[in-house]
């Protein structure tokens, strides 16, 4: 692989990872059973109480054992743009696969120990332990349910922008202020978040759009390993970052 391609793929993980911590490690996949919230609070999020909001959402993730959606990535920034598209799949504890198919394939998967990243025809394969990737806070060990989203995100509040019926949500990172300077989360009345926008200081956006969600469906954890195909080689890395 290289050098060059290398560098463009380390930022777009960088953003990958988090999404993770807002969409999956903030919310989903604990292993901590939270009651779902009775109709009465319900409209009490819907009247416009971002900390209520935020935990609804919470409260919806922490049921799931699994969790697949279409989804797309839009970038913008430094004069440049770019779209791509595929699938996730996410599996407690601290499962997830990236499957890029627009414009071209490409593979991010982890089994919650080890990180793999791949693009078909490529000579290499990168490969990272999961405890090494300290760039963005380590924010795949969120997948394991050690977060929330008052607690990742402060000055929670209620922002304008959202489709008909959903919610726009938006906070600001702790500890990446230095980074990202807020993100926002599209709600829908059923707490399922379909859009994640993060903003950076540099002024560069990242939007993730979400759809099909499947929830708590069977998934195999073979689809969370990855095994190079043959002639590839490995490249082993500290951290994935640049």
């Amino acid at each position: 692989m290289k050098n060059v391609d290398w560098l463009m793929v380390t930022t777009a993980q960088r953003r990958l990872f988090l999404a993770l911590l807002t969409l999956a490690g903030s919310a989903a996949l604990s292993m901590a059973q939270v009651s779902p919230v009775p109709g009465e609070a319900r409209q009490t999020v819907e009247q416009g109480s971002a900390g209520k909001l935020a935990a609804a959402v919470d409260a919806h993730y922490n049921e799931l054992k699994s969790m697949q959606a279409e989804f797309s990535e839009s970038y913008r920034g430094a004069g440049a743009s770019r779209t791509e598209a595929g699938t996730l799949w996410l599996k407690r504890p601290g499962k997830m696969r990236w499957e890029y198919r627009d414009p071209r394939p490409k593979l991010f998967v982890s089994d919650g120990k080890t990180a793999w990243f791949y693009v078909p025809g490529e000579p290499q394969a990168q490969r990272a332990p999961v405890n090494k990737v300290d760039d963005l806070r380590s924010p795949l060990r969120f997948l394991l349910g050690k977060a929330k989203l008052s607690k990742e995100l402060r000055n929670l509040q209620i922002q304008p922008g959202a489709q008909a019926g959903n919610v726009v949500l938006s906070g600001l990172p702790k500890g990446m202020e230095d980074r990202i300077s807020r993100v926002l989360l599209e709600v829908t009345p059923q707490y399922q978040i379909v859009r994640l926008v993060l903003e950076e200081v540099d002024g560069a956006s990242t939007e993730f759009r979400f759809s099909q969600e499947k929830e708590n469906i069977a998934v195999a954890d073979q689809q969370f390993r990855f095994s190079p195909p043959e002639g590839v080689g490995v490249v082993e890395a500290t951290e994935l970052g640049e």
